[in-house]
């Protein structure tokens, strides 16, 4: 066996990662910004020595990538087990280290007393400048291991970002954030809805107090997971603090027989220090690159239209047939028959997991109807809730006991579902076996709208064992195996909207479904929230309804199309309610964002720093010779004329033909700066240090501008 060595140096383009192994366990000495050689790691470790400190330990217990008990951390720790002796106080000692890769390091630690093996693996990409963590734990000795929490690797932060932005919401209100200090003690958040949840999302953001989208210091942090998770960012006494992330594992969860293993959901971290909108061009760099597969890069993303806010529950061959035509009119190239199709689905009370068209609409099948869309040049997608059954169906009636329960307790009601119980093969098999059927016979079924629409709240499998990370490995096979069998088959990930959305599920999927509003103004905020991880080419975004369902509120076709073309594109309304004009003015708007979606699905995000009165972003091409920035209007400005709007992320030493190409009409009470600057070609510098005088427009508009170097 090689000899340890006492530091290790991961580099990527713009990134250092030093792990310090002189110590019993490995530890995180530097994150950040590239070093240079003659920056060496015995000089960092010079520099951060600490000195005893009056009624403390003579040497602080480490920040190791797994902190412990038995290094006498009082913080919490990385790892926390036990069994009949002594495992709850393990101690392994670093044995191996593994060089896998310039850019990847196995770490193995061993407790010989207690017959526990530690395993961190760290990556750091080496061309998308983001870090992928895990630690795994492995139980050699023959008395079973209770797992109760294994942390990912975790991260000691610099003393001088003192401020923390995490991710909250609810159901049509996913991805708000929020700001808070670095207090004494620890920020924890926790969930137990065994999904990733519309209230908890897993990902934090650690900066100062003046980092802003274009400027200053931040580290990003996601786990990849879509079951239970759990976030702890702790400033200790000392004046150190660190994050930790992992799955939060049930009592009696994961127990490890000999030989056993388990591994934590990985943990993606990256760092900037251009600010926020930077941060997330690591992140999105890494999702299109490293996440998603060739071919979901080299296919355009097609522009859906969804039937759900369109007719619900009302299925109707020659209602949709009549759909399909207006809405290929428009330009749509992909039609997806949301939920209704099933056996017995006249509403959310019954049907589920009875995955059989419905005879008594659908008389002659799928067919006609597939065929109609695919005659008007469009794909055709169907949505499933693989997860969940209703009590009235015949696969509830055949199976009561294929659902997630606890014995003695019963089920709180949730949209007239249960859970069904995916760790039993039986259950999978039923469910691969139905789907199959369906896509083996309309092979023309190219997508899935693959839907959960309620929490694991009695998460106890057959064993009475809570299951939520036996649920969810076992999603992720179910949709490998589907996809295995059917390949080119799309599937998003929907869960009431942006419930289950995460790189875990990105992993197995083509698309997240952001939210279930479709209100402008609430996407503005939500699309923002999921940006700070996700590029716009993943993230579902429709044009609703004009008085939209949810929220009741009346936006502007205009202003709702310029928030949806930015995403993943669609319609989900009734298009028979839109009058000619607006038919006119949609189309263009589809038309346009055809016209660009390469350049909007691969383009580098900048977002303006936002007052809330008005939510502006960028996108801008890694050459710099094209740029599109909107400017959406929320609530009407404070003074007589808006502030100018500063350009960024321009080549400064180019200039560019500046145009207006959303909306097409303009409507003003008297001309405005959009009219003079149509067409003309003005310098970076100007647009970026100066600035743009910005119109008067009603509250609730947008405006689109292109700027092309010349």
């Amino acid at each position: 066996m090689s000899a340890i060595p006492s530091y290790i140096r991961l580099e990527s383009q713009s990134l250092s990662l030093l792990l310090d192994c002189r110590n019993r366990t490995p530890a995180l000495l530097y994150f950040g910004k590239k070093l240079t050689e003659a920056t060496t790691a015995q000089m960092l470790t010079l520099l951060s020595t600490r000195q005893e400190a009056k009624c403390s330990v003579v040497i602080e217990a480490p920040i190791s990538l797994t902190p412990l008990n038995a290094e006498g951390f009082t913080g919490a720790p990385g790892l926390e087990l036990s069994n009949e002796q002594q495992a709850w106080s393990v101690g392994p000692q670093l044995t191996e280290v593994r060089q896998l890769s310039l850019h990847e390091v196995e770490l193995v630690s061993v407790d010989l007393l207690r017959n526990i093996e530690l395993t961190h693996l760290l990556s750091l990409d080496e061309q998308y400048d983001v870090v992928k963590a895990s630690t795994a734990v492995r139980n050699l000795a023959a008395e079973p291991v209770q797992m109760h929490w294994c942390a990912a690797p975790t991260f000691m932060l610099p003393d001088h970002l003192t401020q923390l932005t995490s991710f909250e919401g609810r159901w049509s209100n996913e991805f708000q954030r929020r700001t808070i200090d670095l207090f004494l003690g620890s920020f924890l958040r926790e969930n137990r809805k065994g999904k990733t949840s519309h209230d908890n999302f897993p990902g934090v953001l650690v900066h100062g107090k003046n980092t802003s989208e274009q400027q200053g210091e931040c580290f990003g942090f996601h786990l990849a997971w879509s079951g239970n998770h759990r976030t702890r960012v702790e400033l200790l006494a000392e004046g150190r603090s660190y994050l930790q992330m992992g799955e939060l594992l049930l009592p009696g969860e994961m127990i490890l027989q000999q030989g056993e293993s388990y591994q934590s959901p990985v943990l993606y971290a990256s760092w900037s220090d251009q600010g926020f909108s930077a941060l997330s061009r690591n992140f999105h760099a890494f999702v299109r690159h490293r996440l998603l597969s060739k071919a979901q890069r080299s296919k355009p993303r097609p522009v859906h239209y969804n039937t759900w806010e369109g007719i619900y529950f009302q299925h109707d061959v020659e209602t949709l047939k009549t759909l399909a035509d207006e809405v290929a009119a428009l330009g749509v190239e992909r039609f997806v028959l949301d939920d209704g199709w099933f056996k017995g689905r006249r509403g959310d009370f019954a049907g589920l997991g009875d995955w059989t068209v419905d005879a008594s609409v659908y008389p002659q099948g799928l067919s006609p109807l597939i065929n109609h869309v695919n005659s008007l040049g469009m794909e055709f997608g169907i949505w499933f809730e693989p997860e969940m059954v209703n009590p009235d169906s015949d696969l509830y009636r055949a199976h009561p006991d294929w659902v997630l329960q606890t014995s003695g307790n019963p089920q709180l009601r949730f949209r007239n579902q249960l859970v069904l119980d995916l760790s039993r093969a039986e259950v999978t098999d039923y469910l691969f076996t139905s789907i199959d059927a369906i896509l083996s016979h309309y092979p023309l079924i190219r997508y899935i709208k693959w839907d959960i629409n309620r929490d694991l709240n009695h998460p106890g499998n057959a064993l009475g064992k809570p299951a939520v990370h036996q649920q969810t490995k076992a999603l992720y096979a179910l949709i490998d195996r589907i996809k295995a069998a059917h390949p080119g088959l799309e599937i998003e990930s929907c869960s009431s909207g942006g419930a289950r959305i995460d790189y875990g599920v990105l992993a197995h999927t083509d698309r997240v479904w952001t939210s279930d509003s479709n209100d402008a103004l609430d996407r503005l905020q939500i699309q923002r929230g999921c940006s700070f991880f996700f590029p716009s080419n993943v993230m579902g975004a429709h044009v609703g309804p004009r008085d939209c369902h949810i929220t009741g509120r009346r936006v502007t076709l205009e202003m709702r199309a310029a928030v949806a073309m930015f995403g993943h594109m669609g319609i989900e309304m009734d298009p028979r309610e839109l009058t000619p004009e607006e038919k006119v003015a949609l189309k263009a708007a589809i038309q346009l964002h055809k016209q660009h979606r390469e350049f909007i699905h691969q383009s580098d995000l900048y977002r303006l720093d936002s007052d809330g009165d008005c939510i502006n972003f960028g996108l801008v091409n890694t050459d710099k010779t094209k740029a599109l920035f909107t400017y959406n209007v929320v609530r009407e400005t404070a003074r007589t004329l808006p502030a100018r709007y500063r350009f960024t992320g321009l080549d400064a030493k180019r200039q560019y033909r500046i145009s207006l190409i959303w909306p097409t009409q303009l409507k003003e009470y008297s001309p405005s700066i959009l009219r003079l600057i149509q067409g003309e070609i003005l310098s970076a510098e100007a647009l970026m240090s100066f600035g743009m005088q910005l119109p008067i427009v009603h509250p609730q508009s947008s405006l689109v501008f292109e700027l092309v170097a010349v």
